[in-house]
C-alpha cells in the first residue's frame, strides 16, 4: 500500500502469447483429429514409454509442476496422469519419443475431467493435435503423424486449457514401426522422499498435515513419533486419535511398487487446548477490509472510531521493521495525527472490537522492508507480532509485503503465530497483481500453504498495468474485467471462495493508477458470485461464497465523503 498520495510503484506489464500453438484459433464445433489416417500394421509397437503412468511421472515432464499421478481415476492399470493448469500455465506434459523417419504413427490417448489436448510436435513433417472440450468418462483421443526423412525423435505432448478444471490422462499410444525407444520403458524405482511437510488445522484430537507429490509414488505412509499412524493414496492426511494440548513429531515416506522411500524431513504441531474449537476467524462471511492510515499524507486525519460502520476488517497501517531481523513494532504518530494519543488509540480498538469489527496490525506497505527468510527471522517475527497483538489487542495480521517475501518462512512464521494466538486469529493478505498470477509464486504458495488459517487475499488491483486472466488473455486495468478475470486465477488457483476479496483505490488519489468507480466493484462482485452484471469475462462458474472487498483507505475514503463503503459496505452485505 503507497504511504504517499497517489504513490506509483514500478510494475511489470504482462503481455505473453497463448501458449501452443495448435490452440491460437478454435474453430466452433471444431472436435475433428486432425492428421493422417492410418492403420497400425501387425510389427507395430508402441514406442512411448511408461505409457500409462504406472511408474509415475517417469519419462514424463510436467510444466509447472503440474503434474501428478493418482489412483482415481485410471483407464487401466493403477495410476493415471492428474494434471492441473494454474494461472499462466495449461498443465503441459511432454515425453521424446524415439521413432523411425519416414514412417506413419497413430498418436491416441484416453482423456477425462477438464480440456485435453493431444499432439505432437518435432516430426519433420506436419505436427498434429487433437482435443476435447471435457468429459465425465473416459474419452480417447486420436490423430496420426508422419515422420521427416532425417526424423529420429518427436515430442508428444497433453496439455490442459487456461482457467479449466484438471485433466486426467492414460494409455498414451504412439503405435508404429519400433524406433529402438525400448518400448514401454522401465518398472518403478523405489520414490524419493516427500517434501514439504507441512501441518495445518488441528482439534483437540487431530492433525492435518500434507505435503508435495513425489514422482513414481502410489500411495504414502504417514508416522506420528516414529510409528504408523495412517496412509494415503493422495497428498493429505488427518491423523486422529491425538490427546489435547499435545506435541507430536510427523514424518511421511512414499511408496510404489518397488518398495518405501525414506522419510521426509519432521515437522511438529500441537493438538488444542480443551474448549478452544478449531480455527475460524470471527469474520462476516461476506466482508469490507480497509486500511488505517497511522500517518498523515494529506488523506483526512482519522481516529479508529471515525472509521465508518461499513468496514469489518480494519488494518492498522503499518507496523515497522526493527533491527532484529523479522521483528516487527508499532508507535502511534500521536504528533502526525493531530495529538491522537496512545490511550484513546488503545480505548478504540476496544470499542471497534465491541461493534464487532477486527481491528488488526499491517506489516510493510510500500515502504516496508520485513525480511522472513530463516528459522531465526520466523521466530522473530511470530514472537513481535504476537507481542503486539498481546499490548494493543489487535484482533490478528495483514500481509503486505511488496519488497519480496518468502514462502517457506513466512508460513512457519504465521503457523507459529497461529500456535500462540489459537483460532481467533484473522490473518489477511495485500499482494500487487504480479505475485498472484501464479501458483509457483511466493505470495500465492504463502497463501496455500496456510490455507487453513487464513482469513482473505485482497489483491491490489492498481498500480499494476496489464495482466493475464485465467482464460490467458491480456487485461489492462480499471475494468470489471481485470478485477473478475484476475480473481478467477486465485479462485481456481486453489483458494477458497471466501479467502478471495477485491482490494481497489477509495479514490483517484489513494493510488498512482487503477482507480475504478464504485459501481465498477459492485457490478464485479456481482459477477463472480451471481454470474451477473459481467463484462466480456465472465467466469465458467458462480463463487456465491466471495469474501468481499477491500480499499486503501479508510482516510482516502474519509476525503471523498466516504463514497467508496456507503456504496460497497451495503453491496457486500447483500451478497448471497
Amino acid at each position: 500500500m503507497p504511504r504517499s498520495a497517489g504513490s506509483r510503484r514500478r510494475r511489470r506489464n504482462t503481455s505473453r502469447p497463448f501458449l501452443g500453438g495448435a490452440m491460437a484459433v478454435i474453430a466452433a464445433g471444431a472436435l475433428t483429429v486432425t492428421g493422417l489416417v492410418s492403420t497400425a500394421q501387425a510389427a507395430d509397437v508402441n514406442n512411448a514409454k511408461n505409457a500409462g503412468f504406472e511408474s509415475g511421472l517417469a519419462n514424463w515432464s510436467c510444466s509447472a509442476g503440474s503434474g501428478a499421478t493418482v489412483s482415481t481415476p485410471v483407464r487401466s492399470g493403477t495410476s493415471a496422469l492428474k494434471a492441473t493448469p494454474a494461472g499462466q500455465d495449461h498443465a503441459k506434459c511432454t515425453q521424446t519419443v524415439a521413432v523411425k523417419p519416414n514412417s506413419t504413427y497413430a498418436l491416441s490417448s484416453w482423456v477425462q475431467g477438464g480440456y485435453a489436448y493431444l499432439g505432437v510436435t518435432g516430426s519433420g513433417t506436419t505436427d498434429v493435435s487433437t482435443w476435447t472440450p471435457g468429459s465425465t468418462t473416459w474419452t480417447k483421443l486420436s490423430t496420426s503423424f508422419k515422420t521427416g526423412a532425417n526424423t529420429t525423435s518427436v515430442t508428444v505432448y497433453t496439455h490442459g486449457w487456461y482457467g479449466q478444471s484438471a485433466y486426467f490422462a492414460d494409455d498414451v499410444e504412439v503405435t508404429g514401426p519400433d524406433g529402438g525407444g525400448g518400448g514401454d520403458g522401465p518398472g518403478p524405482v523405489i520414490p524419493a522422499a516427500p517434501a514439504g511437510l507441512t501441518a495445518g488445522a488441528t482439534t483437540t484430537s487431530s492433525v492435518a498435515l500434507s505435503w508435495n507429490a513425489v514422482s513414481g509414488a502410489t500411495g504414502y505412509k504417514v508416522y506420528r513419533d516414529g510409528a504408523q499412524a495412517t496412509t494415503s493414496t493422495g497428498t493429505s492426511a488427518t491423523v486422529t486419535g491425538l490427546s489435547a494440548d499435545t506435541a507430536y513429531q510427523f514424518t511421511v515416506s512414499a511408496t510404489n511398487a518397488a518398495g518405501e522411500s525414506v522419510k521426509s524431513a519432521a515437522v511438529s504441531a500441537r493438538t488444542a487446548k480443551p474448549g478452544t474449537g478449531g480455527p475460524g476467524p470471527s469474520v462476516p462471511k461476506h466482508a469490507v477490509t480497509g486500511y488505517w492510515q497511522n500517518f498523515n499524507n494529506g488523506a483526512a486525519v482519522q481516529k479508529l472510531t471515525d472509521v465508518p460502520a461499513d468496514y469489518d476488517i480494519i488494518a492498522v497501517s503499518f507496523a515497522d521493521a526493527t533491527a532484529t531481523q523479522g521483528a516487527v513494532t508499532f508507535k502511534l504518530d500521536s504528533a502526525g495525527l493531530g495529538g491522537y494519543t496512545d490511550a484513546q488509540f488503545r480505548a478504540d480498538i476496544k470499542t471497534k472490537q465491541a461493534q464487532g469489527k477486527n481491528v488488526i496490525i499491517s506489516i510493510g506497505g510500500e515502504l516496508g522492508t520485513v525480511r522472513v527468510d530463516n528459522d531465526a527471522s520466523a521466530t522473530a517475527f511470530a514472537n513481535s507480532v504476537y507481542a503486539l497483538m498481546q499490548d494493543y489487542g489487535f484482533n490478528g495480521v495483514d500481509i503486505d509485503l511488496e519488497n519480496g517475501l518468502n514462502a517457506t518462512y513466512m508460513t512457519k512464521a504465521l503457523r507459529q503465530l497461529s500456535a500462540k494466538a489459537g483460532s481467533g486469529l484473522v490473518i489477511t493478505m495485500a499482494p500487487q497483481t504480479i505475485d498472484m498470477q501464479s501458483t509457483s509464486g511466493e505470495y500465492f504458495k504463502t497463501a496455500l500453504n496456510v490455507k487453513d488459517i487464513l482469513t482473505v487475499v485482497n489483491m491490489q488491483y492498481y498500480n499494476s498495468g496489464s495482466m493475464l486472466g485465467c482464460d490467458g488473455k491480456v487485461y489492462s486495468q480499471g475494468s470489471v474485467d481485470f478485477l473478475t478475470a484476475l480473481a478467477c486465477i486465485q479462485l481456481e488457483g486453489g483458494l477458497d471462495p471466501s479467502q478471495v476479496g477485491i482490494g481497489v483505490p477509495a479514490s483517484t488519489r489513494g493510488a498512482g493508477s487503477g482507480y475504478v468507480s464504485p459501481s465498477i466493484v459492485n457490478a464485479a462482485l456481482d459477477c463472480l458470485t451471481k454470474g451477473t452484471n459481467c463484462g466480456s469475462f465472465k467466469p465458467s462458474k458462480t463463487y456465491p461464497s466471495l469474501r468481499g472487498a477491500m480499499t486503501w483507505s479508510t482516510n482516502w475514503d474519509a476525503t471523498a465523503g466516504f463514497a467508496w463503503s456507503k456504496a460497497v459496505g451495503p453491496h457486500v452485505r447483500s451478497l448471497p
